[in-house]
């Protein structure tokens, strides 16, 4: 009763004062500010282990996280998905499943932070989350609140059963909640693109669900009867038109990664290179307490993750398309660029690139490639070695379902 009524005026006192911001009008952005200035990278339970968690398998994932690499490659939240919600209690408190996690989620927040890692909780915008567990509705201070209290650090907020709400009502009142509450925690907005959140987003949340649900193949659509999830390539589909709106601190997000959980390493290299390329959320989705060495290397391959880290900001663009093969280019930090080739189909193709021919500019940041002006280094970030250079035409095989990525410095 202590606790409840201490979180209680807690609540009281971070809703007066957000009343307070209003009244000077600090309300040009409603998210808590200065976070994600570059895309959020964590894991999340949700694409192995859907309802299936419990306390222990949160604390064997973040010791994996630490043991694998995972963190001191930049995984540093720990995100519990859907199904961790226990009742309200009298006071309208949302609290944890007591089976499910005995410890309470202050304890098991503690336990992680002490890990060098954050805790991230899920929730959604309608009156019951998608798997039927009380939602947010009418309740966000209240769940903001305690989410402060008990230290989590990112908060995914679903969009199920919310009937006719209005997404951005919906949105703007958990962002205006959380910053109230006055801990920094990022803010998810997963709405699945359909009222196409990239527009009214940005001053809500730190990244926002571009798609429907991401599955484990690399091109296919599953339907659920009233919902559909998507291959890989369906996703990355799904981006066009999309790049301007990203950027530090505001992020498109195509979904969790399914690295590990695709038919072949090569299948994930590609997915993992092009989330990278598209400057998008590295939210790993695979039991990282049992991967494979294939995986573990794609995931804490520090050079494709600085192109996703890169403080510019800027998703890459397509820039041509031979048949099966695409070809991507990214501006980074500094004059260098990302490139890469990605095969789509399911032969080895030989391809070439001849850069004396080619005119590589960004329209969005009106960022060109250098060239003949200047010779550019090519580094493959797989191969963690320089492949030759732009003075003379790039030829190469890319294996089916699969990719090579290169840093061009010059």
């Amino acid at each position: 009763m202590v606790r409840a009524l201490v979180t209680l005026i807690w609540m009281l006192a971070a809703m007066c004062s957000y009343a307070a911001d209003q009244a000077t009008g600090d309300t040009a952005t409603y998210k808590y500010p200065g976070l994600a200035q570059t895309p959020p990278m964590g894991w999340n339970s949700w694409n192995t282990f859907g309802c299936k968690i419990d306390e222990s398998l949160i604390r064997e994932t973040a010791n994996a996280m630490v043991s694998s690499g995972l963190r001191d490659a930049g995984y540093v939240y720990v995100n519990i998905d859907d199904c961790w919600h226990g009742e309200r209690d009298a006071q309208g408190f949302i609290q944890p499943d007591a089976k499910r996690f005995p410890s309470g989620m202050k304890a098991l927040a503690d336990s992680v932070h002490q890990k060098g890692l954050k805790l991230g909780l899920y929730s959604d915008a309608g009156s019951k989350t998608c798997a039927g567990h009380p939602g947010s509705q009418g309740h966000e201070y209240q769940d903001a609140a305690q989410y402060a209290q008990w230290g989590i650090d990112y908060l995914k907020y679903d969009w199920c059963n919310t009937e006719e709400r209005n997404p951005v009502e919906a949105y703007r009142t958990m962002a205006q909640a959380l910053k109230a509450a006055g801990r920094p925690i990022v803010f998810s907005v997963c709405e699945w693109g359909d009222s196409k959140p990239w527009v009214w987003a940005p001053p809500l949340a730190h990244l926002w669900r571009t798609t429907g649900d991401i599955t484990n193949c690399w091109d296919c659509v599953i339907s659920h009867g009233s919902w559909n999830s998507y291959g890989v390539l369906r996703i990355l589909d799904k981006q066009e038109g999309l790049r301007k709106f990203a950027g530090p601190g505001r992020w498109n997000d195509p979904d969790m990664m399914e690295v590990g959980n695709l038919a072949s390493a090569g299948e994930s290299r590609a997915h993992f290179a092009m989330w990278a390329m598209l400057a998008a959320p590295l939210i790993a989705g695979n039991d990282v307490r049992n991967m494979s060495d294939d995986t573990r290397s794609i995931l804490t391959n520090k050079e494709v993750i600085a192109v996703d880290q890169d403080v510019l900001g800027v998703p890459a663009f397509a820039y041509k398309k031979e048949g099966d093969v695409e070809f991507w280019f990214r501006p980074l930090a500094e004059g260098a660029w990302a490139m890469a080739v990605l095969n789509r189909g399911a032969e080895v193709r030989q391809v070439t690139f001849d850069w004396t021919k080619e005119d590589v500019e960004d329209t969005q940041s009106h960022l060109r490639l250098d060239l003949p002006g200047a010779v550019y280094r090519l580094r493959d970030l797989f191969e963690r070695a320089v492949m030759g250079s732009t003075n003379k035409p790039l030829k190469i095989k890319v294996p089916a379902h699969d990719i090579i990525i290169y840093r061009l410095d010059r």
